[in-house]
């Protein structure tokens, strides 16, 4: 399993306090003596009118037999009424009996209760039935504006949250060689200038700090421009709630700033995480983004918050790392698909960048991959599942008629097509393959999707490394794990909640669900993808919502400095609206800067007593929980978007 180990707040950093990371794997609720308590948990965006609807009972007691009603909000008349089964698990001590109840037959728009009578009588949220287009342009749009809200660099987008540009001076940043560093990212000594200075300004910040990177940036644009092409009536120039095609352009310029075309070199950092005892790093302090051009004055200890050094991948020329050179080539391809009659110009350009950093791909690495530094930061180790979604998306971009650039190597979308599927042949002989859905470390849930489609979009292209039964069996594979491992979960997830990025796994669970059903004209996974989305949004251990702004009770207390610093602290606007934050994971952290607003205002924890099989921690000191991230959104646009889909037919 590939997971993401952030380090922002380890033990070692000025303005740090007290950072330690609190494994509470259980709760005090069981105390002898306690009073019954039940709850019910439910999506609480709603259910689609046609789609499996399920919400869950959790129970300090058992509740066989106990009926349950689904009620009409606003009239209070009961629109289905149930017995509640068998238990279907049990979450923890404190909460030894989880119900499923499921009420699939109410079909008719409105606003709903579920509520249990009983010995100890428990009501959810009130969530919407209705059509999917309509309970899901919410949370695209909030998707949307949560990437408005990231972005750095003058072409910044004003908001209750924020209120001026940001990191101006990266429009003339220095570069710099990588320096050695150590585990947390510190380094010794003095970074080595390359005399050459770059245009990196712009594109999104990475998570909760202000770094930028190419590794976390391209994988969201290709998310990003693949619901814009995919899903115009959603995500494109079609949708009424949520035009994504400018802001993925603003994503895609960034990363065609940090390649330079003319000498062959990939950019892929701005910023440090850690510095040394002489110098300050974006993650020993706390304040809003405009702050950094100026900030500390002339005092040389903050000269790289004024000053971002950007790192280089290598010499001009150089071979670059595959997991790179693959998601930027897709990022590129896509760009000639989604841009070829809209902007010729820049989609030819796009397509040239994408060949010729495809070229550079080292597919013979050694070591560990470059991602970021730290490396710990984004701990990538697989890559051909970026080659193949590289290859696939020049070879689609060739086959669509966007534009071609004088000079290219490789015209033919047969040449992409070929290596793409020897790609997928090479990912698919790994042993540690199907283990992780789609998510910033494995692509291939995405790549193989699209693979198919490039396949039948070229029928005269035979003697593939890879058919199209394979690459669908490859995705059925991860799917039906998923699924047995919801059987062993009681509220149905398909990801375990003890690990890392669970919103994230959630999301892309259920877009590798629609897209299964897209390529085969096959159910089988829909009712399971309804349920992963659900869990993400609420029907969950906690009853919270992992996707802030979507539902009722959702994270107050992100660890991102601009919700914390400019937003509220109750959960009232503004909120950072459609971040998806990592979710339950195995730990919490805690770790005090200077300048952060104490989120709980008052303390406290209200999510504690639900901890058992994982840990889910609302404070902004839990960057393990609560901390969002441009990656960890990337899918849920596209879950939205499938499920949205998938109503129509």
């Amino acid at each position: 399993m590939r997971l993401r180990e952030r380090l922002r707040m380890a033990l070692r950093g000025a303005g740090l306090v007290g950072a330690t990371l609190a494994c509470v794997l259980g709760s005090a609720a069981a105390a002898a003596g306690a009073s019954p308590e039940a709850f019910v948990r439910v999506n609480q965006v709603g259910y689609p009118s046609a789609a499996a609807k399920r919400a869950y009972l959790i129970s300090s007691v058992p509740e066989d037999g106990t009926v349950f009603e689904v009620r009409r909000t606003a009239a209070g008349t009961v629109a289905l009424r149930g017995s509640v089964g068998s238990a279907v698990g049990s979450w923890s001590s404190a909460f030894p009996h989880v119900y499923s109840l499921d009420f699939g037959a109410i079909t008719a728009p409105g606003s709903y209760v579920v509520s249990v009578g009983g010995a100890t009588p428990a009501s959810s949220p009130p969530f919407a039935v209705g059509d999917a287009a309509s309970l899901y342009g919410a949370p695209l749009q909030n998707a949307l504006s949560y990437y408005a809200n990231e972005r750095d660099g003058a072409e910044y987008i004003p908001s209750p949250l924020r209120s001026a540009p940001s990191h101006l001076n990266d429009a003339s940043a220095m570069t710099y060689l990588t320096p050695k560093v150590n585990g947390q990212g510190g380094f010794a000594g003095e970074l080595s200038r390359l005399g050459t200075r770059i245009d990196a300004s712009g594109g999104w910040w990475d998570a909760g700090d202000y770094l930028k990177f190419v590794q976390t940036a391209s994988y969201t644009v290709d998310l990003m421009l693949a619901g814009v092409r995919d899903f115009p009536g959603e995500m494109g120039t079609g949708s009424v709630h949520a035009d994504f095609s400018a802001e993925a352009r603003f994503g895609l310029e960034w990363l065609l700033r940090m390649w330079d075309e003319r000498t062959g070199t990939l950019y892929y950092q701005v910023g440090i995480g850690a510095g040394n005892a002489t110098t300050a790093s974006d993650h020993d302090i706390w304040r809003v983004p405009q702050a950094d051009d100026a900030y500390g004055g002339t005092d040389a200890r903050y000269r790289y918050i004024r000053h971002r050094p950007v790192f280089r991948a290598g010499p001009p020329g150089s071979p670059v790392s595959p997991n790179l050179a693959g998601r930027d080539a897709a990022a590129f391809g896509l760009c000639a698909q989604d841009f070829r009659t809209s902007a010729p110009g820049l989609a030819a350009r796009c397509l040239r960048a994408g060949e010729h950093i495809f070229e550079l791909a080292n597919t013979h690495p050694r070591g560990r991959l470059l991602t970021v530094i730290p490396f710990g930061f984004y701990p990538e180790s697989e890559w051909r599942d970026d080659m193949q979604l590289g290859a696939t998306e020049l070879a689609l971009a060739l086959s669509s008629g966007a534009p071609r650039p004088a000079g290219l190597r490789h015209a033919d979308a047969a040449f992409y097509l070929a290596s793409a599927a020897g790609w997928a042949h090479a990912f698919m002989a790994r042993a540690h393959n199907g283990s992780d859905p789609l998510n910033l470390y494995d692509v291939s849930g995405l790549a193989d999707y699209e693979l198919v489609r490039a396949l039948r979009a070229a029928p005269r292209v035979s003697g593939v490394a890879v058919s199209e039964q394979e690459l669908i069996g490859d995705l059925r594979r991860q799917l039906t794990d998923a699924v047995g491992q919801a059987r062993r979960d009681p509220f149905g997830f398909g990801f375990p909640w003890n690990t890392a990025d669970t919103a994230s796994h959630g999301d892309g669970l259920a877009v590798m669900a629609g897209e299964y059903e897209q390529l085969t004209g096959e159910t089988t996974f829909r009712d399971a993808g309804e349920h992963w989305l659900d869990a993400v949004l609420g029907a969950n251990a906690w009853g919270s919502s992992l996707i802030i702004g979507d539902g009722t009770t959702y994270p107050r207390c992100p660890q991102h400095q601009v919700a914390n610093l400019a937003g509220s602290l109750d959960g009232s606007p503004p909120v950072l609206a459609g971040a998806v934050v990592e979710g339950p994971s195995g730990e919490a952290s805690s770790g005090e800067v200077a300048g952060m607003r104490a989120c709980p205002p008052s303390g406290g924890d209200p999510f504690a007593r639900f901890n058992a099989r994982a840990v889910f921690a609302d404070n902004v000191q839990s960057y393990t929980t609560v901390e969002p991230a441009i990656d960890l959104t990337a899918s849920s646009m596209l879950a939205f978007a499938w499920q949205t889909a998938a109503s129509r037919h």
